[in-house]
């Protein structure tokens, strides 16, 4: 073979491995960006990102995304504190960074207190900043939810339920209840309040 064909043959295989890499780098940039929306999509449909939790969890809701829905007229389950949806709460002011989702238990709770005579009936009505599949989640394990707070209620003393004080700690043992329900049933709690919507002591 002649140093001309030589040159011509090494000449057809680089522009062979140039057509080839072309091809591979042009595959390599769609399947990137393919693969970026698919991540984006999912992401957002599986609440990442964020304000999101990991995997398929709940999603925190923004107060600025709620105010979104809401002036849409989409949407219900999200309380709005303050004026309409276009209102801004004026400059300085305080104020959580994530809407609350409210939840009122159909029934009342009674119970004896710990060490008592007495006994306590109370209305309960939960807060979560997530969006409504912590809800969800108390309506599917409402039965282990409502014997978690009445073992809570029957171990609270009398000298709890008659101060101020008392009653927020029993909220905050309330929530954690909850929550620690919630987490061994769906893995995760997301309830952040409890509060009482009814409160007898007799």
């Amino acid at each position: 073979m002649s140093d001309t064909e030589d040159a011509k043959a090494s000449g057809k295989k680089k522009k062979g491995k140039g057509k080839l890499l072309v091809m591979v780098l042009g595959l390599l940039v769609l399947g990137g960006a393919g693969g970026g929306g698919y991540f984006a999509w999912s992401s957002g449909m599986l609440g990442g990102g964020a304000h999101g939790t990991e995997g398929n969890g709940p999603r925190l809701v923004p107060k600025r995304e709620q105010k979104r829905v809401s002036a849409s007229g989409e949407g219900g389950g999200h309380g709005e504190e303050g004026g309409g949806a276009g209102s801004k709460p004026p400059s300085g002011s305080g104020g959580e960074k994530y809407a609350s989702n409210y939840y009122a238990m159909e029934k009342e709770f009674t119970s004896n207190l710990q060490d008592s005579v007495h006994f306590i009936q109370v209305g309960l009505a939960i807060s979560t900043p997530y969006d409504d599949s912590v809800i969800e989640n108390i309506k599917t394990n409402e039965i282990a939810v409502r014997s978690a707070i009445l073992m809570t209620l029957g171990d609270t003393t009398e000298e709890q339920v008659f101060t101020s004080d008392g009653k927020k700690l029993l909220e905050r043992r309330l929530a954690k209840s909850i929550n620690d329900t919630l987490k061994e049933k769906e893995g995760f709690g997301g309830v952040g309040n409890v509060y009482f919507t009814n409160f007898v002591v007799q």
